[in-house]
């Protein structure tokens, strides 16, 4: 029966098939992306804020990406392991184990929470808070109000995925797009009303996670699959042991990118202070606010190619288990066309536009320094942007092949291996300036690796080669 619903997954065209699929899951990750860069632009825009502000929310950007990392390996576990056990006709391990990533949810960001109100200074200082005593000042404000939001915070991230497991996307996408309004909404009221400067940035964006967090909690209580009772909210080491690897992957690239960006952040801390401009007091914080700015950027770009990367999984899995490999491959021949036209069109942006796209962060309102540091770091920063969409498509392609491991070391490869590396020995030979080659250099080098995992992919899809290529539902199916 479910074949047969699922039949056209196998003869829709391939192009509507991803536009069906890939625009919810883009939608979903911009709409989370938007969420700190609306601080930055209202930040950014504030006179009485300015660089130090965009500095400070650079500084602490890291740290919501930790509460993420948690979040998504609780709810993308979850989600997958219920969707399984749903499958099989075990509603028993399903609502038990969303009671139980809903219990860990809220145990693991009181924890995180608490160890961010208690070791503040010391997580402020190690992700490059000192640049100055101003900017310090500001994270220091704009991190103790975002840490209260943590808990809502993280609750709604971890059940945006099990929602969707119910079989609700629109709802999980909803319910993310409220939060973020109303974070766009409250920004300019709370920044340039009130003039609560970055507790008002902060009590913004957590407002908005709040409401996302009480729609979970609805939604909670009319779930259509599966029915919460009180047995549902016990925590079940059987269970948790099941569900939480299925979300490692997840975790392990949010949780690389942290610490990239401490690498990042400590190479411009460190070599700002012996740059001849920027290590004058009053322009110490322009780099980091800068490179945070780009990164922003980078996030709205990388969240529509993992977006459109992400929507194909199902698609991709659908048609190799029902031996239609042939279709695979086109999948991945039209994939991998869309990631390097997005990639092409960012970089067209970046290039021709950067003295625009720095005016939208408050350029207006700082020295021409700020300004001229931007167009460089825009233009040097993602000059391969179109390699950095195609790796990451690749890797999640892989995803969707049952060969999590392989993307996960292809995901370490690039994110620590390479963009920690580079960022901390290129500094030695560039200044500063090494800091921005080392995102294009990690982009080509990790392009070179991607570009022979992709020709022995379609060489595995090939209808002449007779290879298994799994799906890894018989793995987990054992478990369930």
């Amino acid at each position: 029966m479910e074949q047969k619903s699922n039949a056209y997954l196998e003869t829709e065209k391939i192009g509507v098939l991803m536009r069906k699929y890939a625009v919810p899951c883009v939608i979903s990750l911009l709409v989370a992306a938007l969420y700190n860069i609306v601080d930055q632009i209202f930040i950014a825009n504030a006179d009485y804020l300015g660089s130090y502000g965009n500095a400070a929310n650079t500084v602490v950007f890291p740290l919501t990406v930790v509460a993420l990392a948690v979040s998504v390996m609780i709810g993308d576990g979850c989600c997958a392991f219920v969707s399984i056990s749903l499958g099989a006709g075990r509603k028993d391990n399903a609502h038990r184990s969303i009671g139980n990533a809903v219990l860990l949810s809220i145990i693991s960001s009181m924890i995180l929470a608490a160890v961010y109100f208690i070791f503040q200074d010391q997580i402020l200082i190690l992700f490059g808070g000192q640049v100055n005593a101003e900017t310090f000042a500001y994270s220091k404000e704009y991190f103790t109000y975002i840490t209260i939001g943590v808990p809502f915070y993280m609750f709604g991230q971890a059940l945006n995925p099990v929602i969707r497991s119910d079989g609700s996307p629109k709802f999980a996408m909803l319910s993310t797009l409220a939060g973020a309004a109303v974070n766009m909404i409250l920004d300019p009221v709370f920044i340039f009303g009130f003039k609560w400067g970055m507790m008002g940035a902060a009590a913004a964006t957590v407002a908005g996670q709040v409401l996302t967090a009480v729609l979970a909690v609805w939604y909670l209580c009319h779930m259509k699959a599966v029915k919460l009772g009180r047995d549902s909210f016990k925590i079940r080491g059987s269970l948790l042991k099941r569900f939480l690897p299925l979300g490692v992957c997840s975790f392990l690239s949010q949780i690389s990118l942290v610490l990239c960006m401490a690498a990042v952040q400590n190479m411009i801390l460190k070599y700002g202070a012996g740059d001849e401009i920027f290590g004058q007091t009053q322009y110490a914080q322009i780099p980091m606010a800068v490179v945070g700015i780009v990164m922003k950027f980078f996030q709205i770009v990388i969240s529509v190619s993992v977006g459109m990367a992400a929507g194909c999984i199902p698609v991709v899995g659908y048609n190799v288990g029902a031996g239609r490999r042939d279709r695979a491959g086109n999948i991945l021949t039209y994939l991998l066309a869309a990631e390097a036209a997005v990639g092409a069109i960012a970089l067209l942006i970046v290039e021709t536009f950067p003295r625009q796209l720095i005016a939208v962060f408050g350029a207006a309102n700082e020295s021409v320094y700020y300004t001229d540091f931007a167009v460089k770091s825009f233009r040097i920063y993602l000059c391969m942007i179109v390699f950095a969409c195609v790796n990451k498509a690749t890797f999640i392609y892989l995803q969707s092949l049952g060969k999590a491991m392989l993307s996960t070391i292809l995901s370490m490869i690039r994110e620590v291996i390479f963009g920690i590396g580079f960022a901390l020995i290129l500094p030695a030979f560039f200044g500063l300036d090494g800091v921005l080659y080392s995102m294009p250099v990690s982009d080509i080098l990790t392009f070179l690796i991607s570009a022979v995992v992709i020709r022995n992919t379609y060489k595995a899809l090939a209808p002449e080669n007779e290879a298994v290529i799994g799906t890894g539902n018989e793995v987990i199916k054992s478990q369930v």
